[in-house]
């Protein structure tokens, strides 16, 4: 019998993980791990990181090194900077954990998901908003209207692909395979969504909204919507969504929706429909192109990783997960000769949640200090935490962030699996080196 191929390091651990410490270590006796790493296991685990372990007595089992986990690859698209392009067709392009560093995400670090073709016009002139379905006034509005007819108003908001971390389960799922950085916080300018469908005159009648704009399927066949997602009238009165013109005090880049876009924060960013040019307010559930089971689903239960889930079981994401992320140092970073502490950054959201803390560990989680929140820049911003962390003596350390959210819901050090692979919240981790002195 052909034995199994292994894709990934992660595979390989995820699969069988004293498998995976015998091939790369050498022998694992008795299926100890921690009696492993006390032997010659040990000292090559330590060799191939290039670095002692101080605190490998509480290594969970099966765990992965994140210095030996992570690859990185930069390209970039015009108009970004360092983004690691996923697919070019449609264009998907991350950005990696340390070029998110800044409180207000440039545009240019932005991350990109798009589901179809750019459209070839992405002129603000001439280009016109359509309101319609369960309301007494339908509107056709230009950009010039938005900005006249209604208040301009500016916000920080957190903006997460459902699928961030996607490449983080096994068995995997299709799809592109962000690692971390499907997340962005930059500053929008636009007008409230709900200041909109208020002049509207929303309906009783009205349930759910159905979002439209100019990009292209795939295919090339105008019958076929590339993206068309909506949400309960509830969330879209949120007065926190924006429609949007401006990113971060300039029009929009052409990638990330020009010339104008929903903003739904905190909820899976397919809702924040780019390109916009209708919003269809419905007296249903809206049935657009990636509203069908499982797009944009999760069982509505816990499920064994490659469980077969029957569709009538999915239920569509809404708010998105509690989540962190180390932005600084970068991964790997090795420390001065002497140097024994370092400073670390980082940014904790939680979808419609706040956050109330964030803590580190540097010893695999067998101690937890909390970090300091820097104040919010508004409801929906990502929140910074900063925190001074030590070490003992010299070695390979790695530093795991976890946030909490106000429901008191934590990270976990492993994310549930799902068929689609969405809501990845597993804790971050980065590698740090500390030399002898």
């Amino acid at each position: 019998m052909a034995s199994k191929k292994i894709r990934s390091l992660r595979e390989l651990y995820q699969d069988d993980p004293q498998r995976a410490d015998a091939l790369l270590f050498g022998r694992v006796p008795h299926g100890d791990r921690r009696g492993f790493l006390r032997g010659a296991g040990l000292a090559a685990m330590g060799a191939t990181l290039g670095a002692a372990i101080p605190f490998h007595r509480f290594m969970p089992s099966g765990l992965i090194p994140v210095a030996l986990a992570e690859t990185t690859e930069e390209f970039v698209l015009e108009g970004k900077d360092g983004l690691i392009v996923l697919n070019d067709r449609p264009i998907n392009a991350e950005t990696p954990a340390h070029l998110l560093d800044d409180d207000v995400t440039p545009t240019a670090r932005h991350f990109v998901r798009n589901n179809g073709i750019v459209p070839d016009n992405t002129s603000a002139e001439g280009w016109k908003l359509v309101i319609d379905g369960e309301v007494e006034r339908p509107l056709e509005l230009t950009i010039e209207d938005l900005k006249s007819q209604f208040e301009v108003v500016e916000y920080a908001l957190q903006l997460e692909c459902g699928g961030n971390g996607r490449a983080g389960f096994n068995p995997p799922a299709k799809g592109n395979q962000w690692t971390l950085g499907a997340i962005g916080n930059s500053k929008w300018t636009g007008v409230r969504l709900k200041d909109v469908l208020e002049k509207a005159g929303v309906k009783p009648s009205a349930v759910y909204t159905g979002h439209f704009g100019a990009d292209t399927h795939l295919s090339g066949d105008p019958d076929k919507q590339a993206l068309s997602r909506g949400m309960p009238i509830e969330k879209a009165l949120d007065p926190y969504n924006l429609i949007a013109f401006q990113q971060n005090g300039q029009d929009l880049h052409p990638l990330n929706g020009a010339p104008l876009r929903l903003v739904v924060p905190g909820w899976p960013g397919s809702c924040s429909q780019k390109w916009l040019t209708r919003i269809w307010v419905r007296d249903r559930k809206h049935d657009g192109s990636k509203m069908e089971v499982p797009s944009y689903s999760v069982p509505a239960y816990p499920v064994a990783p490659g469980t077969d889930v029957p569709e009538a079981d999915f239920v569509t994401i809404h708010s998105m997960p509690v989540k962190s992320m180390i932005t600084s140092p970068q991964s790997g970073e090795t420390l001065e000769p002497g140097q024994k502490s370092l400073a670390l950054r980082g940014h904790a959201w939680a979808g419609d949640a706040g956050i109330t803390k964030v803590e580190i560990s540097n010893d695999f989680g067998a101690t937890w200090s909390e970090a300091t929140l820097k104040p919010l820049m508004n409801p929906y911003s990502w929140v910074t935490f900063e925190s001074e962390v030590s070490f003992p003596t010299h070695g390979y350390y790695e530093i795991w962030a976890r946030a909490t959210d106000e429901n008191g819901i934590a990270q976990p050090f492993a994310a549930p699996w799902n068929p689609k692979g969405y809501l990845n919240n597993a804790m971050h981790r980065i590698a740090v080196m500390v030399p002898r002195a």
